[in-house]
């Protein structure tokens, strides 16, 4: 193998032709490059072929991977073509990206390991600053979505929102339930959002959407029947059993408050028993520890109604926990027994739970629950943390789709 095939294997840039090689001690190795024969005057949108226009500003260089402690840099001429689509531009080049001053293989390397650490650990570790960074971030996203359209074949898809930074910024992200990867993110949590998705979605393949998973928010589910007719909603099950333990709180508080605010000695000593009761019943039985089971059984005891309340959230969360014909059977029985219950909260509970009530059937029929995406908004959020927040939406957006959109390219020098 002779000098220059070796220093572009070492390079990862075969398929250039290395000129010449120079070391300054101060600096690093300046390696001089140019493009093959069949790769020169190419538009760098379209690939086309083009007309020669002018030698653009001479000789431009481009950073590459270190050699061990040693920087390098790639040094080219880049001069620009006339593209009878897209006007005068600058040649592309077949080592690195257009408007980019890093050779392809450093920007893959920056974008996996900003789904790995901090960007601020990037930028000291790659010896670039830390705005660099995020353009990189940027370019490989857009370069991820040139090759792949992620809004194609969409049949089952889950819609929800999560927090990006304080005072109620959200992000509204959408994830393919049969591939498990997000498809869709954007600033805002409004049905213009919702619109925005489906604008970008197009007519025809809105027809294709077959079942679309939600928490029963008004402002998604009122836009996907008026964009998606022929779909089936399905209301995320785990969100109905959260309904069931806010409504189960809300009786455990106005419980508690009538008891500690009466003149009764016995009344005031039970409210006492009652605090710290709230874990006990939340969490679900076969996770409760022995003084949480003691504590629930006093308020089997002494307290009927909180202990009804507490039998209404199991039974609907069991109820969920079946799913298909089962649960469908006992649906009808919990919201008779809901009903008549005599507790305000759960009395509007199951108000609730009958205007959802064709979602919450779909989803216990075909077992399809915001459980995917639940997963997709956890890893979002400790992205963020990795991060330590961002102050706007688009890094976090081209963050998110770097890490669980399929967009984020391997390490250099594997498949």
């Amino acid at each position: 193998m002779n000098n220059k095939r070796l220093w572009a294997r070492l390079l990862g840039v075969e398929g250039a032709i290395i000129e010449d090689v120079e070391w300054e001690p101060d600096e690093g190795v300046f390696v001089h490059v140019r493009a093959g024969y069949n790769q020169t005057q190419r538009c760098p949108h379209c690939g086309r072929r083009s007309a020669w226009e002018d030698n653009g500003e001479g000789l431009r260089r481009w950073r590459a991977l270190d050699l061990g402690l040693v920087r390098v840099w790639l040094i080219a001429e880049a001069p620009r073509v006339r593209c009878r689509e897209h006007g005068v531009v600058v040649a592309a080049v077949p080592w690195a990206r257009h408007n980019a001053r890093f050779v392809r293989d450093f920007e893959d390397q920056v974008a996996w390991l900003v789904t790995q650490m901090s960007r601020s650990a990037v930028s000291e570790l790659m010896r670039i600053s830390w705005r660099s960074v995020g353009r990189i971030i940027e370019r490989a996203v857009a370069d991820g979505r040139q090759r792949q359209d992620l809004l194609e074949d969409l049949a089952r898809i889950g819609i929800d929102e999560v927090s990006y930074k304080k005072g109620h910024r959200y992000l509204m992200v959408v994830v393919d339930h049969d591939r498990d990867r997000l498809v869709y993110a954007a600033e805002g949590r409004n049905a213009g959002t919702v619109s925005a998705f489906f604008d970008a979605l197009g007519p025809e393949r809105c027809g294709t959407i077959e079942f679309v998973s939600a928490d029963g928010a008004r402002w998604i589910e009122d836009v996907v029947r008026e964009r998606c007719p022929h779909a089936t909603l399905c209301t995320d099950p785990f969100h109905v059993v959260k309904w069931a333990t806010d409504a189960l709180d809300q009786v455990r508080r106005d419980v508690w408050n009538r008891l500690r605010r009466s003149r009764d000695a016995a009344d005031r000593d039970l409210a006492q028993s009652l605090k710290r009761s709230r874990y006990a019943l939340w969490k679900n039985p076969e996770n409760l520890t022995a003084h949480q089971e003691r504590k629930l059984a006093e308020i089997q005891r002494v307290n009927n109604p909180l202990w009804r309340a507490y039998l209404l959230k199991e039974q609907l969360r069991e109820l969920v926990g079946a799913k298909g014909r089962a649960a469908l059977r006992m649906l009808p029985k919990w919201l008779a027994w809901a009903a008549r219950c005599r507790l305000k909260p759960f009395v509007e509970l199951g108000r609730k739970v009958k205007r959802h009530l064709p979602g919450i059937e779909a989803a216990l029929r075909y077992g399809l629950s915001n459980a995917r995406i639940e997963s997709a908004n956890t890893r979002i959020r400790l992205l963020h943390r990795i991060a330590f927040g961002f102050h706007s939406a688009q890094p976090a957006i081209a963050l998110a789709f770097l890490k669980l959109g399929g967009l984020c390219p391997p390490l250099p020098g594997r498949k």
